[in-house]
This record gives structure tokens, sequence and C-alpha cells, in this order.
């Protein structure tokens, strides 16, 4: 197997000086467990259910951020991407990596412009999708691709359980695997419980499942990564407290599942014999 994906960092680029925090300890990892690092922020939720939720600092503050860190660390960066037209200044800005957030994944225009603009796109499931319905969604991509190296990768990140769950389906990975590109597991948003009740501003998370979960996304032997949300403090975040890891955390998850995923690779060649 490849060196594994690691798409990590804050849910949101709160400050630079928290995101050099977050880099340094991810990089850290990076050399000593052997694996690819992604390092991620948002510059803006664009997303979020309520008026009064933190959305962030903005483009042009971040990409000032994102410039810095790119300068004195060399990492590569992802960040969500929310209409076409934010594309091309975030491509010239130095972003190496466009995600579509899971909700906008059925958006063909934004879908097309990320992967026009010769940025890696990750491609986040959608919480209404079937697995199997992703596959027409990330054609889009592969056909609009810039050139043929530009990677495309599919992230799960369970599906809607009632009005205020979500749960994984071990079954969703091994359909992905099927459309040809990189499959990743977003491990902490599927920890989440979407607000449903009074309080739409702030989203719950089962945090305790995250080693869970991810555990058992990886035995499937059809991943190719992972993705984390990294704070230093994620009582303190701005966005998506409860689902957030602390840096002892993903230290400690990281060690468990890079092993692992190099391991588990092969696992699926069992599945054949099944069918």
């Amino acid at each position: 197997m490849k060196q594994p994906i690691i798409i990590a960092g804050p849910c949101v680029a709160e400050s630079y000086e928290l995101l050099e925090e977050v880099l340094v300890a991810l990089q850290a990892l990076e050399t000593k467990l052997g694996f690819r690092l992604v390092f991620k922020a948002s510059f803006d939720k664009a997303n979020r259910t309520s008026l009064h939720s933190y959305r962030g600092p903005g483009m042009e503050v971040v990409l000032g951020w994102f410039a810095q860190l790119k300068k004195k660390y060399g990492c590569k960066i992802l960040t969500d991407v929310h209409e076409s037209a934010q594309v091309a200044p975030l491509a010239a800005g130095g972003i190496d990596y466009l995600q579509i957030p899971a909700f906008l994944c059925r958006q063909t225009d934004l879908v097309i412009a990320a992967a026009q603009s010769g940025c890696g796109v990750n491609i986040k499931k959608g919480q209404f999708m079937a697995p199997e319905a992703m596959a027409p969604i990330l054609e889009k991509a592969r056909a609009a691709k810039k050139n043929p190296d530009q990677e495309i990768w599919v992230t799960e990140r369970g599906f809607s359980f009632g009005y205020g769950d979500l749960v994984v389906d071990m079954r969703s990975f091994s359909t992905l695997h099927k459309s040809g590109v990189p499959v990743l597991f977003d491990i902490t948003h599927s920890t989440q419980q979407p607000p449903a009740g009074k309080e739409t501003s702030i989203s719950n998370a089962q945090r305790c499942y995250a080693p869970l979960l991810a555990r058992s996304a990886v035995a499937t032997g059809y991943l190719d990564g992972a993705f984390l949300e990294v704070h230093p403090s994620p009582a303190q975040a701005k966005s998506d407290a409860a689902a957030q890891l602390s840096i002892p955390q993903a230290t400690a998850l990281l060690e468990q599942l890079i092993p692992m995923l190099h391991q588990a690779a092969a696992w699926k060649s069992l599945d054949a014999k099944f069918v």
C-alpha cells in the first residue's frame, strides 16, 4: 500500500497561531508514523444551520495564513469551497486541494469548476447519498480534470439516521472503492449528532466513538486514508467543539490506525471468495 493519506487540521482557521500549533504536531506524527499529511482548515463555515454560528475569518485573511505556513513548513493544504466563484482565487492563492462539502456534493458546476482548477479534489459523500450514487459525481470530477495526474478522492462521513444522528455503514467503503478513486473516512464528522431541537447553532457529537468507528472502517480493507479534525483545546473550539480531537487524542489514534492501514489493504482479498 502507498503511504496512507491523512487529511487533518482544525475545523476552521481561528488564528495563525492555532494553525501553526496543530500543523507542527501533525508533521511530527507524519515523520514518525509514515503517512502523507494534507493539512486542512476552513476559511468559512458557510454550511452552518444557524445564522449565529461562527463562520471564520474569511478567504483573504486565511489565504495569508496558509501562505505563511506553506513557506515555513512546505505543507500541502486543503480547504472547503462552497461556490464556483471561490475556486479561482483559492487555486491562485496556493491551495493544493479543494474539498466539496457533503451538502454540496451534487452541485455539478461546483464539482466541475474545482476539478478544472488543477487542484486536487476531495468530495465528501452527502449524508443523504447512497454510496453507489457517488459514482456519477466522481465521474464528473474525473472528466473535468485539468491534467491526468490530478487527484480525485471521495470521503465517507456517515448517513443521516432519523433527524439527529448519523450511522456509518461499513458496506459503503467497498461500494465507494469500486469507483476507482482513493477512499477516505471522515472520523470526526461521523460522530456528529446534527442539531434537531431548539439549539441549532451547535452540533453535538459523540467523540468517544471516534476510535471505534475508525478501527472498524480501516478493518474493511478499502480505505486509502482518513480525515480528522484536530484542535489544541476542543472544548474552546469555535466550530464542532464536541467532535474535534485534541492533539494527544489524534496522536494516540493515528499511532494505532497507521499500522492497521498498512496491513488492512490486503484484507479485502478475502471478500472475492464470498461472491
